[in-house]
C-alpha cells in the first residue's frame, strides 16, 4: 500500500492543507510532506494520530478502495430455477447493498416463494401476464395485470402467484434484501 498516497487522499477529501493537518496532529508541515512522497515512514502511534485527525480508523485506513459496478449486463445475471418459477437476479453480490432488485418469472399455477414478516419495504411492476399478491398473514389478495405496481411494508407473509393462463413477469424490488 502506498501510506503516502493514502494519506494525501484523505487529507485531500478532508479539504485540509498541509498546515492545517501538521496543527491538528502536532507534527511537522515538513515530516508530512515527506511522509506524503513516501520519503519517510510514520510510527504507528505517529500513524493512528494522523489517520484520527483524517476522520477513520487505521482498519479503514488499510482498507482497500473497491471499484464499484454501476452497470450489469445479462453476463451478471444469476438465475435461480425452480418448479414453474424462474429468479433472475439482477445485480451481483446483493447482500451488500440495500436494494435486491429481481426478475421473477412464474409460469402458469406457479408461485413465488413465500416471504416471511421482515423489516423493509417491496415493490413490484408487472412486465407481463398477470398475478396475484397474496397477503398470507391476513388471508387477503390483489389482482394485478401487466403495466400495474404493488407497493408494501414487509411486515405480513406474503406470495406472487400465477393463476392465469401466460407466463407473468415481475420486476420486484426488496429492501432488505430477501430473497
Amino acid at each position: 500500500m502506498d501510506l503516502g498516497k493514502r494519506v494525501k487522499q484523505l487529507r485531500v477529501k478532508n479539504g485540509l492543507t498541509l498546515e492545517e493537518l501538521a496543527s491538528r496532529t502536532e507534527l511537522t508541515k515538513s515530516f508530512l510532506s515527506q511522509l506524503e512522497r513516501n520519503l519517510t515512514t510514520p510510527s504507528i502511534p505517529t500513524l493512528e494520530n494522523i489517520v484520527e485527525v483524517l476522520g477513520v480508523s487505521l482498519g479503514e485506513f488499510f482498507q482497500e478502495e473497491r471499484s464499484v459496478q454501476r452497470t450489469f449486463t445479462e453476463q451478471d445475471y444469476f438465475e435461480d430455477e425452480k418448479e414453474l418459477m424462474k429468479i433472475t437476479y439482477l445485480v451481483p453480490n446483493r447482500q451488500q447493498n440495500d436494494m435486491e432488485p429481481l426478475l421473477l418469472t412464474i409460469e402458469p399455477e406457479g408461485m413465488s416463494r413465500t416471504v416471511l414478516p421482515h423489516d423493509g419495504e417491496e415493490m413490484g411492476y408487472i412486465l407481463q401476464g398477470k398475478i396475484v399478491l397474496k397477503d398470507l398473514t391476513n388471508n387477503t389478495s390483489n389482482t394485478l395485470k401487466k403495466g400495474e405496481t404493488f407497493y408494501i411494508k414487509g411486515d405480513f407473509r406474503h406470495c406472487l402467484v400465477n393463476e392465469g393462463n401466460s407466463v407473468a413477469k415481475v420486476l420486484w424490488v426488496s429492501t432488505p434484501p430477501a430473497f
